[in-house]
């Protein structure tokens, strides 16, 4: 249970933490932030803030992993896991919440078990399938997106522009791409396993 591992385990802990400032709603709470048309509930604020940390650490594990030769199966296991859970389950709950479309999270969360199931084929043919360019840009847009939707459209509710909605729906096109092109570029191992 080396330190990369931890910060692994630490952003996992943190994701039901995270729900229940996002989806209880307590009476002794404050008023809500009020700035102009601009609300947000305390406890969706601290929701968005522990969301921010525990995305932050996703590339930190790894780094470290990488920089100190600290990499361990069980971190291979946990990494993908914890990145997985974090956007499955802030999703869900915007979808609760009223604040993104049903079809939009399961787009999302459908690709992201339609890669691991590939990179476990990978693994039965002793190869491993590498995070693409795409797959990275992926993660960025779905953290912008999702950080925007938990801020309902901060700053940019006061000029009046939907960013969190654009932010979204790029999220699902970015991907529906990268998955696709996961796919395209890896089809010899479905056809290498079929055989």
């Amino acid at each position: 249970m080396n330190l990369p591992n931890r910060i692994t385990l630490a952003r996992i802990c943190l994701i039901p933490i995270m729900m229940f400032f996002l989806l209880m709603n307590f009476s002794f709470y404050p008023e809500p932030i009020h700035w102009g048309s601009f609300q947000l509930s305390f406890n969706h604020l601290i929701a968005a803030v522990i969301f921010l940390l525990a995305a932050s650490t996703d590339g930190i594990d790894g780094y470290i992993a990488r920089k100190y030769n600290m990499v361990t199966n069980l971190g291979k296991l946990l990494d993908p896991l914890a990145d997985k859970l974090l956007v499955s389950a802030v999703l869900i709950s915007l979808v609760e919440l009223g604040r993104c479309d049903s079809w939009i999270a399961i787009v999302i969360i459908s690709r992201e078990f339609a890669v691991t199931g590939l990179r476990q084929v990978a693994l039965l043919e002793g190869k491993v399938v590498a995070a693409s360019k795409w797959g990275k840009i992926k993660t960025v847009i779905q953290i912008v997106a999702i950080s925007l939707l938990l801020l309902n459209n901060f700053p940019f509710q006061f000029v009046s522009i939907p960013v969190d909605d654009i932010a979204i729906w790029a999220a699902a096109l970015v991907t529906i791409y990268s998955g696709i092109d996961y796919f395209v570029k890896n089809k010899d191992l479905l056809e290498l396993h079929n055989a």
